[in-house]
């Protein structure tokens, strides 16, 4: 994938459309974001329509969302988050408990998929690598990529880490575009519009969020 000539039409979605190549989910694992956003937009006392006024989202795509029938993508919950105030680690993960976190290979949880705002086509699917740790202010994911050259750069607050675990990635910043192969990395503000990308089949990345 190369750079277009032209500018890129800028979505606030992190990683819109890509998809995962991962084990099913269970159900009651794919089910919490919807369950904690409506959760704390009844603790903030905001109805829909004014939660949708906040983020520019309409009511039904946040009703779909609160009742499961959607999974929103890692930029559409950035978004949720500020008008939330701040609450996207709540929202992707839960609150935690613990001071600190270790995970083993083997206990990596795989907390949600995200779809499409119809709901009918899943983009790609993550894995939360320390949602026990309270008050934590960065997210730490194992994410699964699929080539995807005619997706619209993203742009929101915060940073952002990325690893390359497997396969090859295409990473767009601005008007640069990288190949980044197994053990690269990148580190970048989220203000910067940006896209991630298999680069052909599969790639495997660690993504660390940080939600400023």
């Amino acid at each position: 994938m190369t750079t277009n000539e032209q500018k890129p039409h800028i979505n606030v979605d992190f990683f819109e459309d890509l998809t995962g190549d991962i084990d099913k989910l269970d159900r009651e694992v794919t089910e919490d974001i919807g369950q904690r956003l409506r959760t704390l937009r009844e603790k903030k006392e905001l109805a829909l329509d004014e939660l949708a006024h906040l983020t520019g989202f309409d009511v039904e795509f946040l009703s779909k969302i609160e009742k499961n029938e959607v999974q929103p993508q890692l930029g559409t919950v950035i978004k949720l988050s500020k008008a939330l105030d701040g609450a996207f680690s709540r929202l992707i993960s839960g609150v935690g408990s613990r001071l600190y976190s270790v995970t083993r290979k083997d206990d990596q949880k795989i907390i949600s998929r995200s779809t499409s705002q119809k709901g009918k086509k899943q983009v790609y699917t993550y894995k939360s690598l320390a949602p026990e740790v309270k008050g934590r202010h960065m997210e730490a994911l194992i994410v699964h990529l699929e080539e995807n050259p005619g997706a619209d750069l993203a742009v929101h607050d915060g940073e952002e880490f990325i690893y390359v675990l497997s396969g090859n990635a295409t990473m767009t910043i601005g008007k640069e575009t990288f190949v980044l192969e197994p053990g690269d990395s990148v580190y970048y503000l989220s203000t910067t519009p940006h896209l991630i990308a298999a680069q052909e089949k599969h790639a495997t990345i660690l993504a660390v969020i940080y939600d400023g």
